[in-house]
């Protein structure tokens, strides 16, 4: 079987893959590029979301659960059959979009994914199967499976309503949110808590419970955000909103989890760890704020008809909230050698590209000019990340010397 380390830098060069693919599409307002934009578009989010995240979690969750199970090569098999197809998405989706190639790929993806959970639910030990992190996972697996519902009907709807419905629009809302807010998140969540459990860490039973349905809670009433487009009733808004309030709860009591145990997590993560997981948090705070904000009608319709808006919400939680755990993760059960110089280049190209689109946006919203060469910097800030990424995927291959 390959080294997990090994498919950890495979996971790294895809992050460089998106990155470099979002330099790109960067430059087109720049200079002239003779490439399908939309085409670009769909390789950089599929490749973002089934490459890079998927790639690395799926690593993580087979060290924890299944690393001591005689099952390498069953895994040794999904991995390559789930690699196969990301590469087949990576080379078709730039030259045909949306065709009977790209598509057939994105559909093996998903048997593959399936197949994956399917392991996971068989294989973990008994011990591990009790714990409250593999609850967490379970259900993060199971999210995943039920974002795949939103593919699935894709094409049913291309061929009844069209790509402009209503119906398309949210399916594909459908399939970002419970991949984003759903597999992605509770799946870093479950990986931390499992961390905090082999350092006998733990939630009481009582409190797990209420920390559990809360988060859950949360993630399928958040779902209704995704359709304030649309102007629905108040009682959707509201349904939003007290999702939104549920999450916020539940990263209460897990701030209270590590607040009272502050000197052991310090002794288990390196004081750099330490400082990204800090950096993680307030990321994700800030997210949950955002959701409680963006259920307020006014804000949510100001939102959605300003793209802006969205492109920069969907990069802070991609490029914030979960990846940068992600990288804490490999980097504690160093899977991928670190660098706290690159990553500080990497933090920073994030927050400045974020500084960026919301300024657009919110110059758009107020009907405003924005300065000379905006798209220029934009280039510029993005290409910080991408050299960042690039630097961290390139020390991967870095030696140890003997003597």
């Amino acid at each position: 079987m390959l080294s997990l380390k090994k498919q950890s830098t495979i996971a790294i060069g895809y992050f460089f893959l998106i990155a470099f693919l979002g330099v790109i599409l960067r430059l087109f307002p720049v200079v002239s590029i003779s490439s399908n934009y939309k085409f670009l578009v769909h390789t950089h989010s599929h490749v973002a979301l089934l490459g890079w995240v998927y790639t690395a979690l799926a690593t993580i969750i087979f060290k924890q659960y299944l690393q001591d199970v005689k099952i390498d090569k069953k895994y040794n098999r999904i991995f390559w059959f789930t690699q196969v197809n990301i590469v087949g998405m990576l080379v078709s989706f730039p030259f045909t979009g949306y065709a009977f190639i790209s598509i057939l790929f994105s559909t093996l993806f998903l048997v593959s994914s399936y197949m994956f959970a399917w392991l996971i639910f068989r294989f973990t030990p008994t011990t591990l199967k009790k714990r409250n992190s593999y609850k967490l996972i379970r259900i993060a697996l199971w999210y995943m499976i039920i974002s795949s519902i939103g593919p699935w009907m894709l094409g049913i709807i291309m061929q009844t309503s069209g790509q402009g419905s209503s119906l398309y629009k949210n399916a594909i809302y459908f399939y970002l949110h419970f991949q984003y807010n759903g597999w992605f998140i509770i799946a870093i969540i479950g990986i931390f808590m499992f961390i905090l459990e082999q350092n006998a860490i733990l939630f009481t039973k009582k409190v797990f419970n209420y920390f559990f349905w809360l988060l859950n809670g949360g993630v399928i009433a958040t779902f209704f955000i995704s359709i304030l487009w649309m102007n629905p009733p108040l009682l959707i808004n509201s349904l939003s909103a007290m999702g939104s309030l549920f999450q916020l709860i539940a990263f209460g009591l897990l701030l209270k989890l590590i607040k009272t145990n502050k000197s052991e997590i310090n002794s288990i993560f390196s004081p750099f760890l330490v400082n990204i997981l800090k950096i993680s948090g307030v990321l994700f705070l800030i997210k949950l704020v955002l959701q409680v904000t963006v259920c307020i009608p006014f804000i949510a319709e100001m939102v959605s008809y300003n793209v802006d808006f969205v492109i920069g919400y969907i990069h802070w939680v991609f490029l914030g909230v979960v990846s940068i755990p992600i990288l804490t993760f490999l980097f504690h059960y160093q899977l991928a050698i670190k660098s706290k110089i690159l990553f500080r280049v990497y933090l920073l190209g994030f927050i400045l590209t974020e500084i960026l689109i919301f300024y657009k946006g919110i110059l758009i919203w107020l009907e405003l000019n924005i300065i000379n060469n905006y798209y220029h910097y934009l280039v510029i800030a993005s290409g910080i990340i991408l050299l960042a990424i690039f630097g961290l995927f390139l020390i991967q291959f870095k030696t140890k010397k003997k003597g």
